[in-house]
């Protein structure tokens, strides 16, 4: 079993202000005028470590694509040991109402607003692969859960894999080897937030156009989030915000390719500026050379990029290297077939 290091994150989230719970990552929620939370971490990879890098996305509850973005050049089989590792955990939030949950597919992460409280729990996610994408604009709820799901192909997807002569069941039955792991919630009609019987994805276009979840977190949203919430899909790979004091900040992802041409070529996805992105970036205090860089480099953590050159840096918080702050082996979850106090019905065939 995997040694915890929740302690350790809860020391660090002093100076951080946020706090990692036994199963998500929860965030003080920003003002009204504010849009920016968190602090970034930077960590040491073990001298004797021989873990890939999705055993330290899972600890620091990261998708691969948030480390990738944050750390460029990291090798992912085996990050080397003795270098720092930047755990982006500074962030702004969405342009979206801060309500039930929000899905960001650009940058792979979910984020759920609790009814009336004062906190966001962020998660990272998997999506959808090319050409079976998860939705990207789209305003829907949860219309039921379930506990052991059981998973019904759609009837495109017995063809596509039928086209390579496959055979898929007609219902693939509850259980640890299920695709949709141990807990549903089921958006609209034909998709569902869900759990996962691999041990990497998260942070991947891997899906069938469902979001995948690991074990803990989709386990903490089943227990956590009620039928009828709120959820909207959006895809923002430029967030921007201005802060009270009037700080302005740029966050900057790469945006997910649309064609097979951008998927399989090296050149980077072109960037378009929304127009509330653009107004931040309009006032005169901005300095345009920050902008330029931030938006080479997309390294999805939020930069200042007004007032003096000292303040463009945002220097993460280092953590200590202690006997539990790493993982010992790779990421595995515990799970319980614990039911949720919604009423749960039978899934209708959903794009895994």
């Amino acid at each position: 079993m995997k040694k915890s290091i929740r302690a350790l994150i809860s020391a660090a989230m002093t100076l951080a202000a946020f706090s990692q719970t036994a199963q998500a990552v929860v965030y003080p929620l920003p003002a009204a005028n504010s849009s920016i939370t968190g602090e970034n971490l930077e960590v040491s990879i073990p001298s004797d470590s021989s873990l890939p890098l999705e055993a330290f996305a899972a600890q620091y509850e990261m998708g691969l694509s948030n480390i990738l973005e944050a750390n460029p050049g990291i090798d992912v089989y085996l990050p080397k040991a003795g270098s720092k590792l930047i755990i982006p955990q500074q962030l702004i939030l969405p342009d979206a109402p801060r309500e039930g949950i929000v899905i960001n597919s650009a940058e792979m992460r979910l984020y759920y607003y609790p009814k009336g409280g004062h906190t966001v729990v962020v998660l990272p996610i998997g999506i959808g692969q090319l050409g079976k994408d998860t939705p990207l604009n789209w305003v829907t709820k949860v219309e039921s859960k379930r506990p052991n799901p059981t998973w019904t192909p759609t009837a495109k997807m017995h063809s596509e894999y039928a086209d390579e002569g496959k055979n898929l069941p007609t219902i693939f039955p509850a259980g640890p080897d299920n695709p949709m792991g141990l807990y549903a919630l089921y958006i609209g009609k034909m998709y569902a937030v869900h759990g996962t019987n691999a041990d990497f994805g998260i942070g991947l276009r891997v899906s069938h156009g469902c979001v995948r979840l690991r074990g803990d977190d989709i386990k903490w949203l089943f227990e956590n989030v009620p039928v009828g919430t709120r959820v909207q899909f959006v895809n923002q790979p430029v967030k921007a915000s201005v802060e009270a004091d009037g700080s302005r900040y740029l966050e900057v992802h790469n945006p997910l390719s649309t064609t097979e041409e951008q998927f399989t070529s090296n050149a980077v996805v072109p960037i378009t500026l929304t127009q509330s992105v653009s107004k931040v970036l309009s006032d005169s205090s901005v300095n345009q050379d920050v902008v330029n860089q931030v938006l080479k480099n997309r390294s999805g953590m939020p930069v200042k990029v007004n007032g003096v050159a000292e303040a463009h840096a945002n220097t993460p918080q280092p953590v200590s290297e202690q006997s539990d702050a790493q993982p010992t082996e790779a990421p595995d979850s515990t799970f319980s077939a614990q039911g949720a106090s919604d009423s749960v019905t039978q899934p209708p065939p959903v794009e895994e």
